[in-house]
């Protein structure tokens, strides 16, 4: 039986995307005049290796590797299946030296916040795996001058507050964004949004950022670099304007626009250095916060079970 053709996407000259279940990848190729090879960009969900190997053959030929593996950062949506992907490709992988922690097993992220709202992904969020891989010595911290080798022609800025070492790649040529989850252009607290990834330039990850400072500042250095296409972790493409202008008001009104209204690390955020975890804030001593929690821990229980049906139909 033929092999159906992976279902992936064209973000911009060199530069593709897909879809697993709720989460994007990304590989690009280096111009000729550039460099060698192709990179692939964060790793996705666990157990969607073949099908990330099915993408890359499918672009550039029945066995071929990436020159190196770059992450924008940990978190276990962004890194599922890098470790199978390594029995497959012996290949250098770099993060920011803020990230390298929670991928050599050094440190945990602080936890999920449930209590922020907007949706069934955020209530699950409690659920999240939150511990490190160990990835040992394949993993390079990025250097901040020269960035990544493999990619000479793209620029690593510094993105943090969904993670302390989260980065986002550009192209300065034809303005390309890879922005991971510095922004998104879905409402990924929504499982509705997400899994069928309706259009909505949003903030981070609600449930998942722990610095909501450091996002802000993030997000306003995206912007003001202008790009005219933008591939996030969640979410489509967004081109043009309709980006540009999102973007901008998104970056001039992000307490209001993408800040939760309440949650654990609204008022102090988690401190982390380049080994790890630091300090995590406590839930607030308001009794309603308290009941709160309480009932979304009883609600993500129940739900649980229908959207675990939800994204395994997704993988399949």
């Amino acid at each position: 039986m033929k092999k159906s053709k992976p279902n992936y996407f064209q973000v911009s000259q060199g530069v593709w995307g897909m879809k697993i279940t709720f989460v994007n990848i990304y590989m690009i190729a280096n111009r000729r005049s550039a460099g060698k090879g192709w990179v692939l960009v964060d790793a996705g969900l666990r157990g969607t290796a073949k099908r990330i190997i099915a993408m890359a053959e499918s672009l550039f030929g029945p066995g071929t590797k990436p020159a190196a593996i770059v992450l924008t950062h940990g978190h276990f949506d962004h890194v599922g299946a890098l470790q199978e992907l390594l029995k497959y490709w012996d290949v250098p992988v770099y993060a920011h030296p803020l990230e390298i922690p929670y991928l050599t097993g050094a440190s945990s992220y602080p936890p999920a916040d449930p209590t922020v709202g907007g949706g069934l992904m955020a209530l699950m969020s409690w659920a999240y795996p939150s511990k490190p891989i160990n990835l040992g010595s394949r993993v390079i911290p990025i250097d901040k001058y020269d960035g990544v080798p493999e990619l000479p022609e793209w620029k690593v800025i510094h993105t943090p507050g969904h993670t302390p070492g989260h980065i986002s790649l550009f192209w300065p040529l034809n303005t390309t964004l890879i922005a991971g989850d510095a922004f998104t252009t879905t409402k990924t607290e929504s499982a509705i949004y997400v899994l069928n990834f309706i259009r909505k330039l949003s903030g981070p990850p609600k449930y998942l950022t722990t610095d909501w400072h450091a996002a802000g500042k993030s997000v306003r250095k995206l912007a003001a670099l202008q790009p005219r296409i933008a591939s996030t972790g969640h979410g489509e493409v967004m081109r043009g304007k309709e980006l540009q202008t999102e973007l901008s008001y998104l970056a001039n009104n992000f307490k209001e626009l993408a800040v939760p209204h309440h949650g654990r690390y609204i008022k102090r955020a988690a401190m982390a250095d380049e080994t790890g975890v630091k300090y995590v804030p406590s839930y607030t001593d308001d009794s309603n916060i308290k009941l709160k929690a309480a009932a979304i821990a009883v609600a993500a229980t129940l739900a649980g079970f229908l959207i675990t049906r939800v994204v395994n139909k997704r993988l399949v």
